[in-house]
C-alpha cells in the first residue's frame, strides 16, 4: 500500500507542476501579445506624430463653391494665419461646411479619388471633387500635396480647380508663400508623401 500511496503524490506533484507551468507560458504569452500591441500602438503614434510634425509659418484660406452636383471649384483664396487656415465650402443646395487643415488633410488622404495619390502616384486620376480641389489648391501645400510631385499635368490639374485664370493667378503667389513657408518636415511619410494619419476637424 505504501508504494502506491508514495506514486499517487508523486503523479500529484507532477500534475501541479504541469499545470503551474502551463500556466505561467499562457501568462508569458498574454504579455509578449500585449506588448506587440503596445508596439503597434507606438508606431502609429509615431506616424501621427510625424504628419503632425509639418508646421507652416503662413496659411491659406480656401473658398470653394460646389457649381454642379460633385462638381467644385475654388473662387477665392486669402492668405491667413496658420491657425485659420482652412476651407469654406458651399454647397449647391445651399448649405455651408467649414474645413480646418485636419479635417481637409483626413479627407484627401481617405477619399478613394485622392488617397491613391499619396498611396499610389501613378494610379492618380484627377477629377472635379471637392477632395481633389482641395488637393491641388494652394491649400494643398498644408495637406500634404508635394511641392515636387513630378506629375506631368500638374499645372492642368492645379489651374483646372479654380474658377477662372485671374483666381489662379492669385493664387499661385499665396501658393508659393505658403509652401515657402515651412517650418519642418516630417520624419516618416511615403516616397515624399505623408503617410495617414488619425486627425480631428472642427465645425462642420
Amino acid at each position: 500500500m505504501t508504494p502506491v500511496r508514495k506514486h499517487t503524490i508523486l503523479r500529484r506533484v507532477k500534475d501541479i507542476t504541469l499545470s503551474a507551468t502551463l500556466g505561467l507560458a499562457l501568462l508569458n504569452g498574454t504579455a509578449v501579445l500585449q506588448s506587440c500591441g503596445s508596439s503597434n500602438d507606438s508606431e502609429t503614434e509615431q506616424v501621427d506624430r510625424a504628419v503632425s510634425s509639418e508646421r507652416f509659418g503662413k496659411g491659406v484660406r480656401t473658398y470653394i463653391t460646389e457649381t454642379s452636383p460633385g462638381n467644385f471649384k475654388i473662387t477665392d483664396e486669402t492668405e491667413v494665419d496658420p491657425k485659420q487656415a482652412g476651407a469654406i465650402v458651399n454647397y449647391a443646395d445651399g448649405h455651408r461646411d467649414t474645413l480646418s487643415v485636419e479635417a481637409a488633410r483626413r479627407l484627401v488622404q481617405s477619399d478613394p479619388s485622392t488617397s491613391q495619390y499619396f498611396n499610389n502616384p501613378s494610379g492618380y486620376h484627377h477629377s472635379s471633387g471637392l477632395s481633389n480641389v482641395l488637393l491641388w489648391g494652394s491649400l494643398g501645400y498644408m495637406l500634404g500635396r508635394s511641392n515636387n510631385s513630378g506629375f506631368a499635368n500638374e499645372h492642368q490639374y492645379r489651374s483646372g480647380v479654380y474658377n477662372n485664370p485671374q483666381t489662379f493667378q492669385r493664387a499661385n503667389s499665396i501658393g508659393s508663400n505658403v509652401n515657402n513657408s515651412r517650418i519642418s518636415r516630417p520624419s516618416g511619410g511615403r516616397s515624399g508623401f505623408f503617410g495617414g494619419g488619425r486627425s480631428r476637424g472642427f465645425s462642420s
